[in-house]
């Protein structure tokens, strides 16, 4: 997996490229540590992104909590596969994907 995080006026850009898995969950998630102290909003670019499993999620609902006390978090470019995950957990109506 490659993540590519950019700080962009308070809004930090996080592209996350490959499978999204227990293996490489941690590695989101000490990214998204690391740089999400100082942004204000969140968007995750899942356009490369192949495949996500309960451990992403467990990752995605983290930065949520975090990020909806600043200024939100949503989910880009997100493919039928990642969205079909989305809408058979309910993360489709927890999370902002556009």
């Amino acid at each position: 997996m490659n993540i590519n995080s950019r700080m962009d006026a308070g809004t930090l850009c996080v592209g996350v490229e490959g499978r999204l898995d227990t293996m490489t969950a941690p590695e989101l998630e000490a990214a998204l540590g690391r740089d999400m102290p100082a942004a204000e909003q969140l968007v995750l670019d899942f356009s490369k992104l192949d495949y996500i499993s309960s451990a992403g999620l467990r990752v995605l609902l983290a930065a949520h909590k975090t990020m909806s006390r600043k200024g939100g978090m949503k989910v880009i470019h997100v493919n039928e596969i990642v969205k079909e995950v989305f809408d058979v957990t309910g993360f489709s109506d927890i999370l902002t994907v556009e």
